[in-house]
């Protein structure tokens, strides 16, 4: 009783605030506005390309941590640096499986950098200069994605057992065969790991998405996520 006595008579428990209205409004605020810019950038933008929930997941997760992280250490003294090594920790990640592709760690810079940005403007820094950026990024992503390349070069992971194929003078017909077994224009094929024991190989085929009428036709043959 007597501890309780003492939180409200001094509003603190273990030397620290129950709650300060201003900081915490401040907190939901930002959160909010930080949290519709992400949604923006990865629902609208790239879900709605890539159908990729694996990592429209994890963009939406790591945005909403590092904007809590930064918002709630931005009194550390070294704030800058502390920005710069977190994009230097996310930037050097790597999956177990495969490394994350070059446009989807564009992606996730853009996630971070945009968290960031939102947690640690100060007081210096207008809310309308806040907006501004993030608009700008976002309004940058619509542009190349919608309006500049309207055609995506996406690529899948194939395990294909004629092996036989793989042989560079063989390049048509294994084409041809992929084109034939999946109903799509492949672009470019690459040759991965060969598994002479089992009689397979893993590709990586390259195409255009608007090339594809459905998106669940290569589900089937692709293993994204499998280990080597």
């Amino acid at each position: 009783m007597l501890l309780l006595a003492k939180i409200f008579e001094d509003g603190e428990l273990f030397n620290m605030d129950l709650i300060k209205i201003s900081d915490f409004l401040e907190l939901v605020i930002r959160f909010s506005f930080n949290m519709l810019v992400l949604l923006v950038i990865t629902r609208l933008l790239y879900y709605s390309i890539t159908k990729r929930k694996d990592y429209f997941f994890t963009y939406l997760m790591v945005g909403i941590v590092v904007f809590l992280l930064c918002f709630l250490l931005e009194n550390v003294k070294v704030q800058l640096g502390f920005a710069l090594g977190l994009f230097a920790i996310f930037g050097i990640l790597r999956y177990r499986t495969n490394p994350i592709p070059i446009r989807e760690m564009t992606y996730f810079f853009f996630v971070i950098g945009v968290s960031v940005i939102n947690a640690l403007v100060n007081k210096k820094i207008s809310y309308a200069e806040m907006v501004f950026t993030n608009m700008g990024a976002v309004v940058t992503i619509w542009l190349f994605e919608r309006v500049f390349f309207l055609r995506h070069l996406s690529v899948k992971n194939v395990l294909y057992e004629k092996i036989d194929l793989i042989k560079p003078e063989k390049y048509q017909e294994l084409k041809a065969d992929l084109e034939e077994r999946t109903g799509i224009t492949i672009h470019k094929i690459e040759i991965g790991k060969i598994d002479f024991l089992r009689d397979s190989a893993r590709l990586q085929i390259y195409y255009f998405e608007h090339e594809i009428n459905r998106t669940d036709q290569m589900e089937e043959i692709t293993n994204d996520d499998d280990d080597d």
